[in-house]
């Protein structure tokens, strides 16, 4: 599993620093000026790490003779009590940057132990939780990448990544085959396109238009079954990707696993995880490295 730092995470990194006026931690100076400091991350829950990267590059930015080294790689399991991390390097320049890894970390992993969570509700079924766009904004490359350490995958990644035909869309096109043949004439060739359907009856609409993804959009179990056996009977319907959305929660993907669904969305992943506990414990703090 690789993150990539790039110069937009940088961005966010450098606005929470800024943001937190590590400069003035006049509380850390009083004490700990001059000292150098020994410290770990310690897990006060159960959950699935994501985020080291973002921890390394937070550490680099206060100041770059902090040393982190992880107990595990992202999407590694943690027990609670387990130490995470561990950190040295100046005290001070520590205190200043743990807040701000932190938050980065626990939102990151939290995503990460929903994700892991939906997953483990399916079972050993083939169908896999994707996300959504109902991410942080600014935050899309972090919520994304966490999800993909809980062992979900990605759904597109923003709207020029795919082409989704919604209510909307087939109700201002007048038919389910007039919106696919407008976006057919600007889409490029290498996009595929998806059409969301709520009634069981339009399922062969979108497949006689030649959708690539049908979205079942909040329908039950057993509208679901049927309509899963509509579009694999059709003379495409093996190429199909068939997407189950709307109110998909873990109790409901329980039931859901031996469907047919090639994919189910959750909106919740992102939106709705709750950042996991962690804290930074200083084991250490003296006046010099050794």
């Amino acid at each position: 599993m690789h993150l990539y730092i790039s110069p937009r995470i940088e961005q966010l990194i450098d606005l929470a620093i800024d943001e937190d006026e590590i400069g003035f931690d006049v509380t850390s100076q009083a004490f700990f000026a001059g000292e150098w400091g020994k410290a770990e991350l310690v897990a006060k829950q159960d959950f699935v790490l994501a985020g080291a990267p973002v921890v390394r590059a937070v550490f680099a930015r206060v100041d770059a003779a902090i040393e982190v080294a992880f107990a595990r790689d992202d999407a590694a399991a943690f027990q609670k009590g387990e130490v995470v991390a561990t950190l040295q390097g100046p005290t001070v320049s520590l205190l200043r940057g743990e807040r701000i890894a932190l938050n980065f970390m626990q939102r990151m992993s939290g995503v990460a132990t929903l994700t892991a969570s939906f997953v483990a509700a399916l079972g050993d079924s083939a169908t896999r939780v994707v996300d959504t766009r109902k991410t942080l904004p600014g935050w899309r490359a972090l919520d994304k990448y966490s999800v993909l350490c809980g062992g979900g995958a990605n759904h597109r990644y923003n709207l020029a990544s795919g082409v989704m035909i919604k209510d909307n869309h087939i109700a201002a096109a007048g038919s389910v085959a007039e919106a696919v043949k407008r976006v057919r004439l600007q889409a490029p060739h290498s996009v595929r396109v998806e059409v969301e359907i709520d009634e069981v009856e339009r399922v062969s609409e979108a497949l006689e238009a030649g959708a690539e993804i049908i979205m079942l959009d909040n329908m039950s179990r057993e509208q679901m079954v049927e309509a899963v056996a509509i579009i694999r009977r059709h003379p495409r319907g093996a190429h199909v990707v068939i997407e189950g959305s709307g109110n998909m929660t873990r109790e409901r993907l329980n039931d859901l696993g031996d469907v047919g669904l090639d994919i189910i969305s959750v909106g919740a992943l992102t939106h709705s995880a709750s950042a996991v506990d962690v804290s930074m414990k200083l084991r250490e703090s003296s006046g010099s490295k050794g």
